[in-house]
């Protein structure tokens, strides 16, 4: 509540876009209305018919600016949490925005790096080449004659974007508790993992050594890395090598320099592969834009803001699922799906292994030169969306880089196929997995961690002792419905208590009514007929039994 106290503007315009695009019964739900100065009949109207919810989604992130842009961004990624048809508006979002004035740049440019601009560059340009959501490029040039590109970031965007990530954390808590398709979709935890992501962006360091390690793990010659100049570079400030090419987007002017798509397009699915199955760290934003060919061949990779990463468990079930797709094996898929992922417990896995057998089915008769890589691991991803198998962020990720890829590859050359150059990547990752020295490692580390586990196990075994000795040790036990077995077991037990207070009634009566006949007397206790009157208590006591079993209707 304090959140929406102190940002109530904010709350304001986002219930108010909401409204606009006919979401306003969600403003309602979620108890915004109160923000609101306006007619009911405004925040309850019908969304137009002619709009898709996708593409309502989209508008709505448009109107909101750069955090819910970037955010729509990222969440075109993460095809194991929304559906196709939403997935396929969100790619669509672009953060077109006007530059901010270069008297802001070189303010932000001289309190970042503590100089002034002159003794830091010989020149600098004051037109941006590219200006976007979060910061700005401009060319400039160093004393030491260096051509460099210097990206720098908006003003006051942390702040924007902080104070929107806080808002959106309250209100996906908000939607969970009132929202069934929040729950299903655990927007909290989507929120989470854009808000780390988003904010990681924003710290421009992270992204020169982003730079910095993709450029020391390339063994590859085809591909060029710009060089970052730590001197000059701060989390709002990057000045990296400025890089002279031609981007892929621009292929009109490839083909006029005379140069083969074919192998341009062969160069980079070969080091988009090198990455992703021999590292594990790959660039995750292979845009046309983000790709220039160098006048002496290579490819150079430029904006390292978004990048992937998969360990080596994680390489080695993608290996064996790529392995299990090309021999449209259901079973090694499922195994290697599962393990990828983790799979609830009440999950029917005969059902997510039908589903997966359908999608077998499906790609069975496509030629494999003409199979999608990344369609076919979305397709997965659908899967296990549906059996709410939660997936590491890093593996979608790359669900949407291969379909970036894939998208770039089939406009250089279509005719290539990244399944087919992919599959030798896959093969030499499952034979690493059973080569020897592999095998050794992970024997060795599994006797280490026995080892470990065994020495540690007196000190566990004392510190339990001294638990029980000293009457604090707890056990706590979760069942399913133990409530409910608990009444249950409480209703028997009053039963019973019931029925043993009537047997030890019935004796005693039994009692005073043979004392009776033995003596040829009434038997009266302080001038009451004590055997009439406890005749008709125990009658009372039976009936009501008798009624109390018919009730129950277990007799």
């Amino acid at each position: 509540m304090a959140v929406r106290i102190r940002h109530a503007g904010r709350y304001r315009s986002i219930a108010m876009a909401l409204m606009h695009h006919g979401f306003g019964y969600m403003v309602e739900e979620l108890g915004l209305y109160h923000l609101l100065s306006l007619p009911r009949r405004l925040v309850t109207q019908e969304a137009h018919t002619s709009l898709t919810l996708g593409e309502r989604i989209r508008l709505v992130l448009e109107d909101l600016g750069p955090t819910f842009i970037k955010l729509g961004q990222l969440a075109s990624t993460r095809s194991d949490l929304l559906p196709d048809s939403i997935i396929q508006e969100l790619v669509k979002l672009q953060d077109n925005v006007p530059p901010f004035p270069v008297e802001r740049v070189r303010t932000i440019v001289e309190h970042e790096l503590d100089q002034r601009m002159e003794e830091i560059f010989n020149s600098f340009e004051d037109t941006p080449l590219a200006a976007a959501s979060i910061g700005q490029v401009h060319r400039a040039v160093l004393h030491s004659g260096q051509v460099v590109a210097v990206k720098v970031q908006r003003p006051g965007i942390l702040r924007t974007m902080s104070r929107d990530l806080e808002i959106l954390k309250d209100l996906s808590a908000l939607a969970e508790k009132q929202l069934g398709w929040a729950r299903q979709y655990q927007l909290s935890r989507m929120v989470e993992e854009f808000s780390k992501s988003l904010l990681g962006e924003l710290d421009y360091g992270q992204e020169g050594r982003n730079a910095e390690k993709i450029a020391q793990q390339m063994d590859y010659d085809g591909v060029y890395i710009p060089d970052i100049y730590w001197d000059y570079t701060s989390a709002r400030v990057l000045t990296m090598e400025y890089v002279v090419g031609i981007t892929l987007s621009r292929r009109d002017e490839l083909l006029s320099s005379g140069v083969k798509l074919k192998v341009i397009a062969q160069q980079l699915v070969e080091m988009m592969l090198r990455q992703i199955f021999i590292h594990g760290f790959f660039h995750a934003d292979p845009h046309p834009g983000n790709v220039m060919r160098m006048a002496d061949g290579k490819l150079a990779l430029i904006d390292f803001g978004m990048m992937g990463r998969l360990n080596e468990e994680m390489k080695e079930q993608l290996s064996a699922l790529v392995i299990a797709l090309m021999r449209k094996n259901t079973d090694a898929m499922v195994r290697a799906i599962l393990r990828l992922g983790v799979i609830p417990e009440d999950a029917d896995r005969a059902a997510l292994h039908n589903d997966m057998d359908r999608l077998r089915e499906e790609y069975y008769d496509v030629p494999f030169s003409k199979m999608s890589i990344g369609k076919a691991l979305n397709d997965l991803f659908g899967i296990a969306r549906k059996h709410r198998l939660v997936l590491p962020p890093d593996l979608t990720m790359l669900g949407k880089t291969m379909l970036t890829l894939e998208g770039v590859i089939s406009n250089l050359d279509p005719t290539i196929s990244i399944l087919e150059m992919a599959e030798p990547f896959g093969r030499e990752l499952v034979k690493q997995r059973f080569s020897g020295p592999r095998l050794q490692r992970k024997f060795l580390g599994g006797v280490a961690d026995l080892t470990e586990s065994l020495l540690e196990l007196p000190g566990q075994a004392r510190q339990l002792s001294a638990l029980i000795s000293k009457g604090k040790l707890k056990v706590e036990i979760v069942a399913p419905e133990l409530e409910h077995l608990e009444r249950k077991l409480d209703r028997v037990g009053n039963r019973l208590a019931f029925s043993i207070v009537m047997l030890a009634f019935s004796i005693i009566m039994v009692g005073l009514i043979i004392g009776t006949a033995m003596r040829g007397q009434p038997s009266v206790l302080w001038n009451f007929p004590t055997v009439e009157i406890g005749g008709v208590v125990a009658l009372l006591m039976f009936l009501w039994l008798i009624f109390a079993i018919f009730k129950s209707g277990r007799f």
